[in-house]
């Protein structure tokens, strides 16, 4: 039991450690944009704190004090509602669009980004009904895959008409890791792979443009002025922060250099203005924050726990590394946030309540 707190408390602090990272950064990152664009030097930092700080804090607190048997029970009604939310995206009178993307649902002031909700409720259902599919010893191919399968599919046409691409193999990435967690057959694997290699051949195949993204990743001096210019001033910012970095406010690249600072590119910022110690300080952040994760999942005390752990984990995880990996030119750049540290509330919240889970079952460990 004496374990368990450890592991909860170093889960609190290494998530209050990214919370203050994300805070800080974005504070600086945000004014002279939030300035132009609204006259208010603070306008993003206030945004986040209110529509996503404050709420994920609440909501994060009732998931920790709820019963992981009442989540278990409820994530089937929780999947029909989140689905019902992603299909009025479509209904030109609720959605907001960001670009050329209708992605969120706008009521009155408020914005809400559904398929932030999709990740982690997928989580505790898929947990759900892997863990009952453990305790009744279905692991063929019948009742299982093929059902697990159908699942995805669903959730991938609706992010697929979304162009939402990033959250579709975050997604179905971790609800891979997840089945694979539960002793899984190496032909299921396999098979995986293969559906993974058509799949990916299939997106290319509807949108070219995503080949021309790869083809940037490999050769960045390819389309240095177009689609390989974000990459290109993100190593650009990542370097210029040599060791210590520049100092908290005074990237020369957030003023119009390098696009989407406040979002996908924040890492390079932070690199940037803290240096490479900054920078290996916030990577160790999420590696301490795998192990813990990892440890909890371990501990946990029967398999729709673990499963959620581990989802939980993989998720934040492959966010993290995969938005890391784009800026510093070892990934392709996919649009993925960082966790934690990036705009956005509904991201944010939804993350905290993520760890409120989390945290949730490190209490209930044995």
């Amino acid at each position: 039991m004496v374990k368990n707190k450890h592991l909860t408390a170093s889960l609190f602090f290494i998530v209050g450690a990214l919370i203050l990272s994300g805070i800080l950064i974005l504070s600086s990152v945000s004014s002279a944009y939030s300035f132009k664009k609204f006259g208010n030097t603070y306008y993003f930092l206030k945004h986040q704190i209110i529509f996503g700080l404050i709420p994920g804090i609440i909501m994060g607190f009732l998931a920790f004090k709820t019963k992981l048997s009442l989540l278990k029970k409820w994530s089937p009604g929780l999947l029909l509602i989140t689905l019902v939310l992603m299909l009025m995206v479509f209904l030109p009178f609720m959605s907001f669009k960001s670009g050329d993307a209708a992605r969120w649902i706008k009521i009155g002031i408020f914005t809400f980004q559904p398929s932030e909700l999709l990740k982690l409720v997928s989580i505790l259902y898929f947990a759900t009904w892997l863990s009952s599919r453990m305790e009744r010893e279905e692991k063929s191919l019948e009742k299982t895959f093929m059902a697990f399968l159908m699942l995805l599919i669903i959730i991938i046409l609706l992010l697929y008409f979304q162009s939402n691409v990033s959250t579709l193999g975050v997604i179905v990435l971790t609800a891979f890791l997840m089945y694979f967690s539960i002793d899984t057959p190496l032909w299921h694997i396999l098979l995986v792979i293969l559906l993974g290699i058509g799949a990916l051949f299939v997106l290319i195949k509807v949108a070219p443009y995503r080949i021309n993204r790869l083809a940037v990743f490999l050769n960045p001096d390819l389309d240095p002025m177009g689609i390989g210019y974000q990459v290109k001033q993100a190593i650009i910012t990542v370097g210029s922060g040599g060791t210590w970095g520049v100092g908290l406010g005074m990237s020369a690249q957030k003023f119009g250099f390098l696009p989407q600072t406040i979002s996908d590119s924040i890492f390079a910022v932070f690199s940037e203005e803290t240096g490479f110690i900054g920078a290996i300080f916030l990577i160790l952040l999420f590696l301490f924050f795998a192990w813990t994760g990892f440890k909890i999942a371990k501990r946990s005390k029967d398999s729709f726990s673990k499963l959620t752990a581990l989802g939980i984990t993989f998720w934040i995880i492959i966010q993290a590394f995969v938005n890391i990996g784009a800026m510093i030119g070892v990934l392709p750049l996919t649009g993925i946030p960082l966790p934690f540290i990036g705009y956005g509330g509904s991201a944010l919240a939804l993350e905290l309540i993520g760890m409120g889970i989390l945290l949730n079952i490190s209490k209930n460990a044995t």
